[in-house]
């Protein structure tokens, strides 16, 4: 079994993986920034795919009961931007953001892929 297809190496590698596909998205808004009639575009949340993917099961009556307010906020993000007299909705200001928001969540699964896969190095005796 490579310990590198499960657990935590491999929703690092699937969040990167997510991640450059969200960064290639974001790029594409911020290049039709000009264009008349284009509507920005994102991918759905990561989470939700983890979810999909290995839906959480409640062990306790009180366990999964949570605010709802990181919901309200995901669904105001996503409803349509105010577009321009030509139509074109994209904002740069919006885009930076979440530009630089995908940039940082890419460092951090980067540097925790490397941390783990140390771990593993640092096991077997291989620490160079």
């Amino acid at each position: 079994m490579d310990p590198t297809r499960t657990g935590p190496v491999a929703l690092a590698e699937a969040r990167m993986r997510w991640l450059d596909a969200r960064q290639r998205v974001l790029a594409q808004n911020m290049a039709n920034a000009d264009t008349p009639g284009f509507r920005p575009s994102d991918l759905r949340p990561f989470g939700e795919h983890v979810a999909a993917a290995a839906p959480l099961q409640a062990t306790h009556a009180r366990h999964l009961h949570g605010s709802g307010e990181r919901d309200a906020r995901a669904q105001r993000e996503r409803r349509l931007p105010e577009s321009t007299l030509d139509g074109n909705a994209v904002s740069l200001d919006r885009e930076a953001l979440r530009i630089a928001e995908t940039e940082t969540a890419h460092a951090l699964a980067v540097g925790l892929h490397r941390r783990y896969l140390g771990l593993f190095r640092t096991a077997l005796g291989r620490n160079s």
